[in-house]
């Protein structure tokens, strides 16, 4: 966990400046792909991810070295090999995490945040999931074990791995020549991001596209049939923590309602939308039908919400950071609360965004624990190392955050219809 949260203080800044340029260079070009409400959700989402993720908030039913002990047949002697091993087997077990995720009711909650931008941009690379509590797919690292790959050499290209699918996120870049035959480019992506029929369940590839030629699954992006992002049955929120559960949340609830016992349990395992023909009848849901022509969600914020939120965002990064680089010297059972915090403090901030006039009082009792938990300690989670004047700031900070999001609450200060 410290070794992983060292690498997202290095790397949160550049993912940071990387959506900014994109913004910004999108504006230069007259061709904004990047809108502010949007942004912050996503990188909202991206901080609850690598949160959860470091704090090991997750389990693995079957570990890697496990499949290690038991099925390795050959031993790699090249370091080389190894790592090239180790990457292609990680690109073809996240092909079929991908894929099973995009066909089966039950996996789709784990996913369905990543696509419930309906913009297109790096910053919706940062919606990962913080629903998956029990990890099942490293069976499919299978491939590695029998070769010999040795665990640290997958906890070294995981994160690689990992961070190498932000690029890719864009609709800036067109079509890339030869490479379109070998890699995931933006194309590809934006194909697999999108609802229009055509492009449904296409392109789950993650680095290698050649994957997805070789199982039927690969799609080319046509001209004549313009990308539209999201999701068939649209969210309708910035708030991250709850689109992480909407998919379960029907699940249950469908299974609730189904009068057959077969369907109660079926449901999970059906392909990805398939619902009990009584429950789809008693209780429909809305779905995008034509995908050129639908609302998106929007919400119109004050230019001073707007100023509002950018702060909010840069400082919730600051103290996000501080987790992360501060893990060991934090500690358990203090690293929790922490992780707490953050994800009251960004529900309640995507909440405001949502327009909820409610959510002052979830904002008031996050910053007032906040205020009392530096008032008993006599700290903020050792920040006294680095300057005895961060907690008192901190001090500051929450009590005008809550004035302020109580500004924002009332009717005539917020702006932010949610439609």
């Amino acid at each position: 966990m410290e070794t992983y949260g060292n690498i997202l203080v290095i790397v949160t800044p550049l993912f940071l400046f990387l959506v900014l340029f994109e913004k910004w260079y999108g504006w230069y070009k007259g061709y904004e792909t990047v809108e502010t409400i949007d942004m912050i959700s996503s990188l909202s989402s991206g901080v609850t991810n690598s949160t959860k993720d470091v704090l090991g908030l997750s389990i693995g039913i079957l570990s890697y070295p496990w499949l290690l002990a038991h099925f390795n047949l050959i031993q790699v002697q090249s370091s080389i090999a190894l790592y090239f091993i180790a990457f292609m087997a990680l690109d073809f077990a996240g092909y079929w995490g991908h894929r099973i995720n995009h066909t089966y009711n039950i996996f789709w909650n784990n996913h369905l945040v990543h696509h419930s931008s309906e913009q297109f941009n790096l910053a919706c690379a940062l919606r990962q999931s913080i629903s998956v509590f029990i990890r099942i797919f490293t069976f499919l690292l299978l491939p590695a074990a029998v070769l010999g790959v040795p665990p640290k050499v997958i906890a070294v290209i995981g994160p690689l791995h990992l961070f190498a699918q932000l690029w890719y996120h864009t609709c800036h870049i067109k079509k890339m020549g030869w490479l379109e035959k070998i890699i995931v480019t933006p194309a590809h992506h934006r194909v697999h991001h999108a609802i229009n029929p055509e492009y449904l369940d296409k392109n789950f590839g993650q680095i290698f596209i050649f994957w997805d030629k070789w199982f039927g699954t690969f799609q080319e992006e046509r001209a004549d049939i313009p990308a539209v992002y999201g999701v068939t049955s649209p969210v309708r929120t910035w708030n991250p923590i709850k689109i992480n559960f909407l998919h379960l949340w029907l699940l249950i609830q469908d299974a609730w309602h189904a009068q057959s016992w077969k369907d109660k349990l079926r449901i999970w395992f059906m392909p990805l939308g398939w619902r009990p023909k009584d429950v789809a009848e008693t209780y429909p849901i809305y779905k995008i039908e034509d995908v050129y022509h639908f609302e998106k969600y929007e919400t119109t914020v004050s230019k001073s919400l707007k100023v509002y939120l950018w702060i909010q965002l840069f400082s919730l990064l600051l103290i996000v950071s501080y987790l992360y680089g501060h893990l060991a010297s934090i500690g358990s059972p203090n690293i929790f609360i922490y992780g707490a915090f953050i994800f009251v403090h960004i529900y309640a901030l995507t909440d405001l965004m949502d327009g909820n006039q409610k959510v002052w009082l979830l904002e008031a009792v996050k910053n007032a624990a906040g205020i009392v938990w530096i008032i008993q300690s006599g700290d903020w989670f050792g920040t006294n190392q680095l300057s005895p004047l961060i907690a008192p700031a901190l001090i500051v900070y929450f009590a005008v955050s809550t004035i302020l999001v109580y500004f924002f609450c009332q009717p005539k200060n917020q702006l932010v219809p949610a439609k």
